[in-house]
């Protein structure tokens, strides 16, 4: 991946840490692989967003078990998935099997996707949820990326809102329900180090690969990291909704999704941004 020793370290740790978890999202009810629809995953505004997929080139980045993944596969979308986890490599392609999905999956650090999938391939690249605050370099992501794209293809990114960090997208050791700046939202302190005992969703503790290291990535850093690799930013939206409960007195709005009560600041917990990539 060509980082310091000290970096490549960390992100295998990442890797070993999301094959240790794999099993136990599999078996998760907050992933219910087999009673969820995967595009309970998506707001109802990205597919506004994307247009129409079918029949176009998607790859997925940072894919984990395939969820949104198979989403696309299922709207006529040609699929590939990938992911630096073989453990969540070879559970998603489990998943899209038993559902009859074709999708292709390929392990590969996110920093060589554009050798591992195909430069010039892609029609959309789609990432997020989760998925930035483990690259330590945005700057390379956003090249890669690029790389991946035809002319006129789009990068659509959704992503939790650095301000969603700030406030911690899990709840504090003390179990506290206020709405409090506890992390940083601007990138410059360099890596975290994470306690990876317990994972996101229900289920056991893991018993390896604890810990997991994670960087701070501000919406200022996105949007230019995505410029300067040669992509014209089209759209940015902020939304008041997340896929879960994060907070106790969220509502529900549709599905999975939740948002603070009305009686709450009116705040961004999600972001979506849409690049293309120009016509030489």
């Amino acid at each position: 991946m060509g980082f310091d020793g000290a970096t490549e370290s960390m992100i295998r740790a990442n890797e070993a840490n999301w094959d240790a978890r794999t099993p136990i999202h599999v078996a998760s009810e907050f992933y219910g692989v087999a009673t969820r629809d995967p595009a309970d995953w998506f707001a109802a505004y990205e597919w506004a967003d994307l247009g129409e997929v079918r029949a176009k080139d998607v790859a997925h980045l940072q894919c984990h078990i395939g969820s949104e993944t198979m989403a696309f596969a299922r709207r006529g979308a040609r699929t590939v998935g990938l992911d630096i986890s073989a453990e969540s490599v070879r559970a998603a392609q489990r998943i899209a099997a038993a559902a009859g999905l074709d999708v292709s999956y390929v392990k590969s650090d996110v920093y060589s996707a554009a050798d591992a999938l195909g430069r010039g391939r892609f029609d959309v690249v789609y990432t997020g949820k989760g998925a930035l605050c483990f690259l330590p370099d945005l700057d390379r992501w956003a090249e890669q990326v690029a790389a991946l794209l035809r002319p006129g293809g789009q990068c659509y990114l959704v992503e939790f809102h650095p301000l969603l960090h700030s406030l911690s997208r899990v709840p504090p050791p003390d179990g506290s329900q206020d709405l409090l700046l506890r992390h940083d939202y601007l990138e410059g302190r360099g890596h975290a180090r994470e306690d990876g005992t317990h994972t996101y969703t229900d289920g056991p503790t893991l018993t390896e690969g604890l810990e997991y290291y994670e960087w701070c990535h501000g919406l200022g850093e996105v949007v230019t990291a995505l410029v300067t690799a040669g992509l014209r930013i089209t759209l940015v939206r902020e939304s008041q909704e997340i896929p879960w409960r994060r907070w106790a007195a969220m509502t529900a709005t549709e599905g999975v999704w939740h948002r603070l009560p009305e009686s709450a600041p009116r705040i961004p917990l999600l972001y979506a941004v849409q690049a293309v990539k120009p016509a030489p």
